[in-house]
């Protein structure tokens, strides 16, 4: 990979078989491998090529969100994204410990891409660009489940700036509660196709297998006063609101991980999944009512302004707000030390 790349995962596993092959895949490639611990983690967590952060550690490296930012809480990843600034990755790659990297995961990424693009459609079920079953991303309100999709054919060839971009996952991809209550799994999908939204057209993106360049670093901020699994996918939306300002558009690839799921209560899940599927279509008609501002300069500020939406809208407490303005302190001063 030319530039600097950091590989992003929280875990409160031990050194596991997929964390070993992402280690394995960072020293071959040579990518900073970072993994944040939490409360439940192994206090003796040791595996080579990845550097790992408790909670100790993480408390230790002078950052006003590592003290304010609530433990048990997948939030607290918005600290490895800041330790890989800091150490000079222009490229942050983010995973979970359960998705295998399979064919194309250590390519070099190219951040402009000449691909099929769509504007101004509204809601739309991406994975159907990638595959014919009835399936949709964690995040897609319930009643745009089954609506139509321009083909892909019809779809402009563009040569675009994505420098957000969401990889798919095979066999086990990031699908809700209701999905995976009551339709089949394993899927996998076609790798034959990349698509790219932007201005207008909304789909939820995920922190599983998601690549993020330099100039949208400040958009990579995860919510932790809101429901666990809305944290990602609410972070999407705002950043794909943003991105639209600044003529960004966001990607959608090939799968290059496939999914071993990790344990999961999915009753628990469909119980914390509630506020998106009530709410997720009026957030994103908020958000897109918003006065933002264009320019890198301005990611900041924008991020500042989507959060006290969601905040005034009361799906997300009004806590967010000072965590924001320590991601926001800290992602300056990590900057300015940038080790490059």
């Amino acid at each position: 990979m030319k530039d600097k790349t950091a590989l992003i995962v929280t875990s409160i596993a031990p050194p596991n078989a997929v964390l070993q092959s992402l280690a394995q895949g960072c020293l071959e490639q040579d990518v900073e491998f970072i993994v944040i611990g939490d409360e439940p983690s192994p206090p003796d967590f040791k595996l080579e090529g990845c550097r790992f952060y408790g909670l100790a550690e993480q408390r230790e490296l002078g950052l006003r969100f590592a003290l304010k930012c609530p433990t048990r809480h997948y939030a607290r990843k918005n600290i490895g994204y800041l330790e890989a600034i800091r150490v000079g990755a222009a490229v942050i790659i983010e995973t979970d410990d359960d998705n295998i990297p399979i064919e194309g995961f250590w390519a070099e990424r190219s951040r402009r891409q000449t691909v099929n693009a769509i504007s101004n459609a509204g809601w739309v079920n991406v994975y159907r660009y990638f595959t014919d079953a009835n399936i949709w991303p964690r995040g897609l309100p319930l009643d745009r489940i089954l609506s139509a999709i321009p083909a892909f054919e019809s779809l402009d060839q563009q040569d675009i700036d994505c420098p957000i971009q969401q990889g798919l996952a095979d066999e086990n991809p990031d699908v809700d509660a209701i999905y995976r209550l009551a339709l089949p799994l394993p899927q996998s999908f076609r790798k034959d196709r990349r698509v790219a939204l932007y201005a207008g057209s909304w789909s939820p993106f995920n922190s599983q297998n998601t690549t993020w360049w330099r100039d949208a670093f400040p958009l990579l901020y995860l919510p932790a006063y809101c429901s666990f699994r809305m944290t990602d996918i609410w972070r999407s939306f705002i950043a794909q609101r943003i991105a639209w300002v600044n003529d960004w558009a966001i990607l959608y690839h090939e799968p290059t991980v496939r999914q071993e799921r990790n344990e999961h209560n999915l009753m628990r899940d469909f119980k914390d999944e509630v506020p998106g599927y009530l709410n997720n279509t009026a957030i994103c008609e908020a958000l897109g009512k918003l006065s933002l501002k264009p320019g890198t300069d301005q990611l900041s500020n924008n991020l500042r302004v989507c959060y006290e939406e969601l905040v005034r809208m009361e799906l997300i407490g009004h806590q967010e707000l000072d965590l924001i303005e320590a991601w926001v302190a800290d992602l300056e001063e990590v900057s300015r030390n940038t080790k490059i």
